[in-house]
């Protein structure tokens, strides 16, 4: 196994895109996202999570000390990021089934917060870029299934920090990665 350098990369930017379940993503790295998606902002310098975690049960036998089966039973996959744009759709995002509407136009605005909002699924894209490189991973249909709490306070952003879960499609997939990374090449 031979250790390769340039193979090594980073998330020197990106943004997280939120859309209405069901809009179409691109279908390649050079096709912009389409005006449904909507960018939500600047995130806190942590930057992103993506996790991705299977569960299995084990099948277990009289003759043997060690499973003889193992069953995958469930797979997870969530991305978490602490958005520090308090705009609209990040506020909305974070207190699903709110709404906005203006008390004195242009310059008083009041957020309803509904006591027992219903589901929000929505469509949520990632990409992320290091040099020439770039990423787009899409999760068709996710949903904001955990929320931080909002600290206050004067030496940080106010951060609405969000965890989406992605739930799988009709299709097989929970979400589709794309990338131009060379390293990504089959051995021929």
């Amino acid at each position: 196994m031979s250790l390769d350098a340039d193979n090594v990369r980073a998330a020197l930017s990106g943004k997280i895109l939120m859309a209405p379940k069901g809009t179409t993503a691109p279908a390649d790295l050079t096709t912009p996202w389409d005006t449904a998606w909507v960018d939500l902002g600047y995130m806190s310098d942590d930057g992103v999570s993506m996790d991705y975690s299977t569960d299995v049960e084990d099948i277990n036998a009289w003759q043997s000390l060690s499973p003889v089966r193992r069953i995958l039973t469930s797979v997870d996959m969530t991305l978490g990021f602490t958005a520090i744009e308090l705009k609209a759709r990040t506020i909305t995002a974070f207190f699903p089934g709110s709404t906005i509407s203006e008390v004195t136009p242009g310059t008083v605005y009041r957020l309803d917060i509904p006591a027992a909002p219903g589901p929000q699924e929505a469509a949520f894209g990632l990409e992320w870029v290091d040099g020439e490189i770039i990423n787009r991973l899409v999760v068709s249909r996710g949903e904001i299934t955990d929320r931080g709490t909002i600290t206050l306070g004067r030496s940080a952003a106010v951060g609405l920090e969000m965890t989406v879960s992605a739930y799988a499609n009709s299709a097989p997939e929970i979400a589709t990665w794309l990338s131009n990374d060379p390293a990504w090449a089959l051995a021929a």
